[in-house]
C-alpha cells in the first residue's frame, strides 16, 4: 500500500512522534515508552511514518533507532502554508468583529 505524507500527519499520534523525533532520534523501546498505547500500536505509527518516507529505522546491534527526514514533510508544509495567509485574515477579521462586539456592549451598559 502506498502511503502519503498526509496520512501520517492525520494522527496526533503520529505527530507526536515526529515531534519528538525532530528533536533527536530514539530508539522504537524509547518512543513506545513516552505513549500510554501498546506497543504494537506504536510499531504500527512508527511503519506508517517509514512508509511515508518521514523516518527511517536502522538497525544498530539489538537496536532499532527512529530518525525523521524532514525533507519528506515539505509537501504537507507547501500545502498548509498556502492556506495560512486565509486563515490568518480570517481570524484578523473575526478578531476584529469581537473588538466591534465588546465596544458596542460597553456603550449600551
Amino acid at each position: 500500500m502506498r502511503r502519503d505524507v498526509f496520512q501520517a500527519i492525520a494522527d496526533p499520534v503520529r505527530r507526536d512522534i515526529i515531534e519528538m523525533l525532530a528533536e533527536e532520534a530514539l530508539t522504537v523501546n524509547t518512543v513506545a515508552e513516552k505513549f500510554d498505547v501498546s506497543r504494537p500500536a506504536i510499531s504500527k505509527h512508527l511503519k506508517i511514518l517509514k512508509e511515508c518516507g518521514i523516518i527511517t529505522i536502522d538497525k544498530q546491534g539489538r537496536e532499532r533507532l527512529c530518525q525523521i527526514k524532514p525533507a519528506n514533510l515539505i509537501p504537507a508544509f507547501m500545502w498548509i502554508e498556502q492556506y495560512r495567509k486565509l486563515w490568518e485574515d480570517r481570524l484578523d477579521s473575526f478578531e476584529d468583529y469581537l473588538i466591534k462586539l465588546q465596544s458596542k456592549d460597553k456603550k449600551d451598559e
